[in-house]
C-alpha cells in the first residue's frame, strides 16, 4: 500500500490513508489501537527549541508519559538541591528574594555541671585512608574461590542525566514498577539442572538450536532450530513446591512450525531456520506464541485435553454415522477421563510482510499488536488480521546505493505500547513514540556513543553493530549487546551509556583472524534476571558470562558435558592472554571458536538460565537461593 506522506499536512488524513487501518467494508482494526494512531495536536513550542518535545495525545487510553527537563517530579527518587528561600513580590509578577535573617542572639555559656550531661557520646574512630584504598583495590582484583555474590538486587540510583540528555520518554518512577529485592545468590552456587541433547561428535545443521525463550511465568520454556521445529518445555509440578527445586523440565510438546519454501519470482530460497520466538500473555487455560523465519510469522495455540466425549446418539465410538433403523434410544453424551493430550494448531499465518530477512517479533503491552522487524522496515501487525499490516519505520533510501546501516533488533516498551525501540549496524539506538507521528522514522530520542578516533580501526563498524536489544523488567533501562561489550542505557540519558562490560577484550588483538572465518559477524544475544540487577551473555569456547551491576563483578562459567557433572557446582573459568597463567586457566589461543552460545534466556522469577549451545540445551540454577524474590 501507499505509505504516508511525510509533509506536515492540515491533519491526519494527508499522513495516514483511510485504508491503512480501515478494512475493505469500512470496519476498523481494534478499538485499542486505533487511538495509538488518532490525531495529535500540535503541542506548544518547547523551551528548548533544538529538541522540541511531542505531547501526548488528548484521547489516547495508554499511559502518557510526560515530559520534563528540570523539574524535580520528574525524578521523584533523585536529590533534588535545596532552592534559597523565595516570596511572591509585590503584584504577583514576579520573584523575589527574602531578607537576610537577622543575627542570632549570643547564647549562654553552660556550666561545668551541665555541659557533662548534654555531652554526646563520642563517635565510632574513622577508618583510615588506607582502609579506603584497600577497599577500592578490591573491585580490581579476579574473583576468589570462596563464594561471592551474584544474585538479583535492586539496581543502583541511576546517575543524572548529561547536559545533552532530553526527557521525551521518561518513565517516572511512580509510575514503574520498583524492582524487588532479592538475596544474595553465589558465584560458585550455580550447578547445572539438566541437559537436553544428543553428545553426537558430528552435529547436523537442522539441530542446531537458534532461539531460547521462557514464557511470563517461566512454567515454559520454549526452543526453536533450524529445521523449523519449535520443542516447548513444561516445568514438573513437584519441583514448584520442593524447598531445593532443581527447575526440572520436561518435553511438554514438539511440532513443525516451518518448512523449507521457495519464491519463484525472486529465485530465492527460504530457509525454515527459526529465527525468533515470543510468547503472548496467558488470557485463558491455553498458550500461545509466535514463530517466525525469515519470511512467515505464524500464531500457535497450545491446548490440554484429558477428557473425551462418549456416548452420541447419531456416531459410534469411531466418529461413523449409525445407521438410523439402529437407533432405539436416546442417551445423554458424557465426557470421560482419558490421557493428557497436548494440541498444538496454528491459529493465525502472517506472510507477505516483509522483503528482507525478519530479524526480531515483538509483543506490544496492549496483548493485540505485535511488531515485526527485517534490515530496513518495521512493521506494525493486529494478531487478528493477517492480510495487512502498518509500515512503522522505513529507512530504505531511494538509491541503495546510500544505504549505510540496517535494523539490526527492535522492541516495544514493556509497559507504553506506544514506545519501541530499534537499533542499527551502526551501534545506535533510536526510540521512537507513535503518538508523535504515524511513520517514524524520525526517532524521538537516539542513543548513541561517540567513537574514540584513537581507537578507529577497519573493524570498528562491524564490532559495533547492535546484534540484540532488551528492556529491563522496569522499563527504565535498556540492554544492548555488541561483539565485543554489553552495555547498560538510561532513558534519560542519551549521550553515554551508563555502564558498559567488557565480555571477550582479550579478542581485539585477533579481529583479523576473527574476520577471515565470518565469527566477527556473530550476534550474540543478552538477557536481563528478573530484579535487573545482574546481566548474562554469551560468548565463545561455550563460555557465558555474568556481570553483577551493584557489586561490578563478572564471573565466567562454561556450559559443557565435560565439565559440567549434574548437581556440581560450577567452577569459574578464566582466559589467559600471556605469561603466566593457572592450571585451570586457558590460553586466548586455545578457544575453540566454533563452540559459541549465542542464545540464552534468564526465569523471569527465579534464579534459573536457560543456554543454548550447538543442539544442546543446558538448565543452570542457584543451588543456594533458586528464589529471587
Amino acid at each position: 500500500g501507499r505509505r504516508p506522506s511525510r509533509g506536515d499536512g492540515d491533519g491526519w488524513q494527508r499522513r495516514l490513508p483511510r485504508d491503512r487501518w480501515v478494512g475493505q467494508k469500512g470496519t476498523l482494526l481494534s478499538a485499542a489501537t486505533a487511538p495509538a494512531l488518532a490525531p495529535t495536536p500540535r503541542p506548544a513550542p518547547s523551551p528548548c527549541a533544538s529538541h522540541p518535545v511531542p505531547g501526548p495525545a488528548p484521547r489516547d487510553p495508554r499511559p502518557a508519559i510526560r515530559a520534563s527537563r528540570s523539574s524535580p517530579s520528574a525524578h521523584p527518587g533523585r536529590p533534588q538541591p535545596h532552592p534559597a528561600p523565595r516570596t511572591r513580590a509585590p503584584g504577583g509578577a514576579s520573584w523575589a528574594r527574602l531578607p537576610a535573617r537577622p543575627p542570632a542572639r549570643p547564647r549562654r555559656e553552660p556550666s561545668p555541671e551541665e555541659a557533662e550531661e548534654e555531652r554526646p557520646p563520642r563517635p565510632a574512630p574513622r577508618s583510615r585512608p588506607e582502609d579506603a584504598r584497600r577497599g577500592r583495590s578490591l573491585r580490581s582484583r579476579p574473583w576468589p574461590s570462596s563464594r561471592v555474590s551474584l544474585a538479583a538486587r535492586p539496581p543502583p540510583p541511576p546517575p543524572a542525566p548529561g547536559p545533552r540528555s532530553r526527557a521525551l520518554a521518561v518513565l517516572p518512577a511512580d509510575r514503574a514498577p520498583a524492582a524487588p529485592a532479592a538475596p544474595a545468590a553465589d558465584q560458585g552456587s550455580w550447578c547445572l539442572c539438566q541437559l537436553n541433547g544428543a553428545a553426537d561428535l558430528e552435529v547436523s545443521e537442522a539441530d542446531i538450536i537458534s532461539t531460547v525463550e521462557f514464557n511470563h511465568t517461566g512454567e515454559l520454556l520454549a526452543t526453536g532450530d533450524k529445521g523449523g521445529r519449535v520443542v516447548i518445555f513444561q516445568r514438573e509440578p513437584e519441583s514448584k513446591n520442593a524447598p531445593h527445586s532443581q527447575g526440572e523440565y520436561d518435553v511438554y510438546s514438539t511440532f513443525q512450525s516451518h518448512e523449507p519454501e521457495f519464491d519463484y519470482l525472486k529465485s530465492l530460497e527460504i530457509e525454515e531456520k527459526i529465527n525468533k520466538i515470543k510468547w503472548l500473555p496467558q488470557q485463558n487455560a491455553a498458550h500461545s506464541l509466535l514463530s517466525t523465519n525469515d519470511k512467515t510469522i505464524k500464531l500457535w495455540k497450545i491446548t490440554e485435553r484429558d477428557k473425551r466425549p462418549e456416548g452420541y446418539n447419531l456416531k459410534d465410538e469411531e466418529g461413523k454415522l449409525k445407521d438410523l433403523s439402529t437407533v432405539t434410544s436416546l442417551q445423554v453424551p458424557v465426557l470421560k477421563p482419558m490421557d493428557l493430550m497436548v494440541e498444538v494448531s496454528p491459529r493465525r499465518i502472517f506472510a507477505n510482510g516483509h522483503t528482507y530477512h525478519i530479524n526480531s517479533i515483538s509483543v506490544n503491552s496492549d496483548c493485540e499488536t505485535y511488531m515485526s522487524a527485517d534490515d530496513l522496515r518495521i512493521n506494525l501487525w493486529h494478531l487478528a488480521i493477517t492480510d495487512r499490516s502498518f509500515n512503522i519505520v522505513d529507512i530504505k533510501p531511494a538509491n541503495m546505493e546510500d544505504l549505510t546501516e540496517v535494523i539490526t533488533a527492535s522492541e516495544f516498551h514493556p509497559h507504553h505500547c506506544n514506545l519501541f525501540v530499534y537499533s542499527s549496524s551502526k551501534g545506535s539506538l533510536r526510540l521512537c513514540d507513535m503518538r508523535a507521528a504515524a511513520l517514524c522514522d524520525k526517532h524521538s530520542k537516539l542513543f548513541e556513543e561517540p567513537e574514540d578516533p584513537s581507537n578507529r580501526s577497519f573493524f570498528s563498524e562491524i564490532i559495533s553493530s547492535v546484534s540484540d536489544v532488551k528492556f529491563s523488567h522496569s522499563g527504565r533501562y535498556m540492554l544492548t549487546r555488541d561483539y565485543l561489550t554489553v552495555k547498560v542505557w538510561d532513558l534519560n540519558m542519551e549521550a553515554r551509556p551508563i555502564e558498559t562490560y567488557q565480555v571477550h577484550d582479550y579478542l581485539r588483538s585477533k579481529l583479523c583472524s576473527l574476520y577471515e572465518n565470518d565469527c566477527i559477524f556473530d550476534k550474540f544475544e543478552c538477557a536481563w534476571n528478573g530484579s535487573d540487577s545482574v546481566i548474562m551473555t554469551g560468548a565463545y569456547n561455550n563460555f557465558f558470562r555474568m556481570f553483577d551491576r551493584n557489586t561490578k563483578r563478572d564471573v565466567t562459567l562454561e556450559a559443557s558435558r565435560e565439565s559440567s557433572k549434574p548437581r556440581a557446582v560450577l567452577k569459574p573459568r578464566r582466559v589467559c592472554v600471556g605469561g603466566k597463567r593457572r592450571r585451570d586457566d586457558i590460553s586466548v589461543d586455545s578457544l575453540d571458536f566454533t563452540k559459541k552460545i549465542l542464545h540464552t534466556a534468564w526465569h523471569p522469577a527465579e534464579n534459573i538460565i536457560a543456554i543454548a549451545a550447538t543442539n544442546n540445551l543446558y538448565i543452570f540454577q542457584d543451588k543456594v537461593n533458586s528464589d529471587m524474590h
